[in-house]
């Protein structure tokens, strides 16, 4: 009986509280992750380690899961594709110009650290797959770019001040201005709805944790697991931190009516590698679980309607390295 009711649980998708019905998994296989919705909800790009490819590739696919097919070059690294307000074009990073190999990952006797390849660019390309501009031509690491589809602006996260700080630019790459300036990391970028909010990542150390910082930069790496989520206009004024877990938090993403954030985190255990999904004001205040997968569950981001929340989760995976993404109905 209680092995019946165990598979029950499952089926109906256990694990997520009770803002989320209806989990489907969307891919079977692989390293995929960062999936957001083209403006019309009948599409995702995501970035996907698959088919004998090294590192990560940017495809795309229907929001049912099928018809998945690459289009980046299939040469160097990429990350961080999104739609274009015309859903006819995309954006992402990728490093194929430095080089048509995978770089290098990151030097891990560092400590967990992530790579800020100095290769990466961002490109404009037809949703085909056909470059049609590249966008930053700065020394260092542009990438993380995500784009609001009513102010048509692109948000992103640059080294071209010499520090990894947030800059916008518009859809063609012209009036690129810098938003952030405090000394550490700023990224992983967002626009509220109606562009008049972002909310990002930040790691913003002091002590020997700035020298640490420093230290890693020079090298083209930054530490991930001390984290937290800000909130700001969208011109980068009126900055405030509304996480303070001194773990690793990122991925935020804003709900359809600019209120809540929503955002993965490991504040149950700061050094560990489970992350849940959790949902709280954008003064800090209510925060709430809304995943209890026991794994790593992130990237988060609601349909254009609103109704359905897609996100990237290793929930059922039958590897060490598998992670799938998943889209489910939000409960409002």
């Amino acid at each position: 009986m209680r092995a019946a009711l165990l598979l029950v649980l499952m089926a109906a998708g256990a694990g997520a509280r009770e803002r989320l019905a209806n989990i489907r998994q969307l891919t079977n296989g692989g390293e995929n992750a960062e999936a957001y919705w083209s403006p019309d909800g009948k599409r995702l790009i995501f970035q996907s380690t698959r088919d004998g490819w090294q590192c990560d590739q940017i495809y795309i696919m229907n929001a049912d899961g099928s018809n998945p097919h690459m289009v980046s070059t299939g040469k160097g690294r990429t990350t961080c594709g999104y739609f274009l307000p015309d859903n006819k074009h995309i954006v992402y990073a990728s490093t194929h110009e430095a080089g048509a190999a995978c770089p290098p990952p990151a030097d891990r006797s560092k400590g967990y650290v992530w790579a800020v390849y100095p290769g990466y660019d961002i490109y404009l390309a037809t949703d085909e797959g056909k470059i049609v501009k590249k966008l930053t031509t700065a020394g260092g690491y542009d990438a993380e770019a995500t784009v609001n589809f009513r102010t048509k602006k692109i948000v992103y996260t640059s080294l071209a001040s010499g520090d990894l700080d947030l800059w916008t630019m518009n859809l063609d790459g012209s009036g690129k201005k810098r938003l952030t300036v405090e000394k550490g990391y700023d990224g992983g970028a967002v626009f509220s709805r109606d562009g008049r909010q972002l909310a990002w990542r930040a790691n913003h150390p002091a002590g020997e944790q700035m020298t640490r910082y420093l230290d890693l930069l020079k090298d083209n790496l930054t530490s991930p697991m001390k984290m937290e989520i800000m909130v700001a206009d969208a011109d980068g004024k009126n900055a405030r931190q509304i996480t303070n877990f001194g773990c690793a938090s990122f991925a935020p993403a804003f709900t359809p009516d600019g209120k809540r954030i929503l955002f993965a985190s490991n504040k149950h255990n700061c050094d560990g590698r489970k992350f849940e999904l959790f949902v709280v004001n954008t003064d800090g205040s209510g925060l709430e679980q809304v995943t209890d997968f026991g794994g790593f569950t992130s990237f988060p981001e609601f349909s254009p309607d609103g109704k359905k929340l897609v996100f990237c989760s290793d929930k059922g995976a039958k590897s060490r390295y598998e992670f799938n993404i998943f889209i489910a109905d939000w409960k409002e």
